[in-house]
């Protein structure tokens, strides 16, 4: 079945206190190469049936009003996904 795949992240302005909790443990574990991080969100919305520019239309209208706040974040991707198999 096709995948639809929402990608949201905070805006640059918005403090992220999760993405700051991640790059300060990683050189704890080894990761050294990495000065930031930004911690985001996926959705996976499945569809039955072929993906039109309706459904897709449908997806991104769900991901402004509804996946995402848009007072804080920005849907930064909405796309089909392959399929991996």
């Amino acid at each position: 079945m096709p995948r639809i795949v929402v990608e949201v992240m905070p805006k640059p302005e918005i403090l992220d206190p999760q993405g700051k909790a991640i790059v300060s443990a990683m050189p704890h574990l080894g990761f050294t190469s990495f000065s930031s991080v930004r911690q985001g969100k996926r959705f996976e919305l499945t569809v039955e049936g072929e993906v039109t520019e309706e459904v897709l239309e449908s997806a991104r209208s769900a991901a402004a009003d509804m996946l995402s706040n848009p007072v804080i974040e920005d849907v930064v991707s909405v796309h089909v996904e392959e399929d991996a198999s």
